[in-house]
């Protein structure tokens, strides 16, 4: 028994590649690559935004209003 070695390694990626098909691991993989991505920003802490102070109305525009 033991870890599997590079030529037994090949052998069974061939055999899922035979059995999924190209298309189906590249959907597989994207997908997978999603849920980590997706798992990492929820959690993650999330940053303070602090890039500009809320909108203040110019007095032009608050002439305009009244």
């Amino acid at each position: 028994m033991g870890v599997p070695g590079p030529f037994e390694l090949s052998i069974i990626l061939g055999i899922v590649v035979l059995i999924f098909g190209t298309g189906k691991l590249t959907g597989i993989g994207k997908s997978l690559g999603t849920a980590i991505h997706d798992f990492k920003s929820s959690v993650k802490p999330e940053e303070k935004e602090e890039s500009t102070p809320a909108a203040t109305p110019s007095p032009a525009d608050a002439e305009k209003t009244e």
